[in-house]
């Protein structure tokens, strides 16, 4: 849920006519991401409040009988579907690329995938990258189960450089001064992902993938390829949330964030 201060700063520059070649998002940077590319300022806001104490979202009722703490048919049929539709449409007619990671559950590394429709597959596969181990089936996708994209490569910028993509803004949902340790209870974490062994190694080193990432955007900004954005301090709110004021808290900070880097965003996206 700390992923609400990133839907603030992106509808403070959808609103703003801030447009961009492509995105790449991880976990919830992926399943809030993609309504940039939709053009729907608002809709992550508005479906993350409406539905906080759904017993189909979040929650530990849901874990039990489904094995997934997010349900399935809830969140990525019946919301994007009927309930707060996604515009599909706007999504395919857009110029614009959105790629999604996955942690692939037999290796433990990432994978990359361009989303041209968020349909079938395609929405499997943004399910899968935001699909917490331990509170998550892995998701089945032909003959590959993947987990959260963030087990593997929670900051794609050198993917996305890969792709092609030579000045990025990268929004963080951690403080600037933040750094990762190490998994607590690997233990339990362990025993969890006994049948995916990969994905309890990437998790064991998680940290510092982290770190390095970190590192690695850090010199991307100072060498002027990569514009930062960070929280101004540590977001009051956890990976899950059921008090929609506390979601709306988070979301005012990411607009608020977002208006003041606003023109300095433009100014770096236009520097030839």
């Amino acid at each position: 849920m700390r992923g609400l201060f990133t839907a603030g700063v992106m509808d403070a520059f959808m609103k703003n006519g801030l447009t961009f070649d492509g995105a790449i998002g991880v976990s919830a940077g992926a399943v809030f991401g993609c309504n940039y590319k939709s053009r729907q300022p608002g809709r992550v806001l508005r479906y993350n409040t409406r539905f906080a104490r759904y017993p189909e979202y979040g929650s530990v009722r849901s874990l039990i009988r489904t094995g997934d703490i997010f349900e399935r048919q809830f969140c990525y049929v019946d919301v994007p579907e009927r309930l707060e539709p996604f515009d599909t449409k706007a999504f395919m007619e857009d110029p614009s690329e959105f790629w999604a990671v996955a942690t692939d559950c037999r290796t433990g590394l990432p994978e990359y995938r361009k989303l041209e429709t968020l349909q079938g597959d395609e929405m499997e596969f943004m399910r899968a990258s935001a699909s917490m181990p331990a509170a998550s089936r892995p998701v089945q996708i032909g003959d590959k189960a993947y987990l959260d994209g963030g087990i593997s490569d929670p900051i794609p910028l050198k993917a996305f450089e890969e792709r092609g993509y030579d000045r990025n803004v990268v929004i963080l949902t951690q403080a600037e001064d933040y750094v990762k340790k190490p998994q607590q209870l690997m233990w339990l974490m362990n025993v969890a992902l006994k049948d995916t062994p990969a994905v309890a190694e990437a998790m064991k080193n998680r940290h510092e993938v982290y770190n390095q990432e970190r590192e690695y955007i850090l010199k991307r900004q100072e060498e002027g390829a990569a514009y930062l954005i960070f929280p101004p301090y540590k977001l009051p709110i956890g990976r899950i949330e059921h008090d929609a004021n506390k979601m709306r808290e988070v979301y005012d900070i990411g607009y608020e964030t977002g208006m003041k880097h606003l023109e300095a965003v433009r100014e770096f996206l236009e520097k030839e």
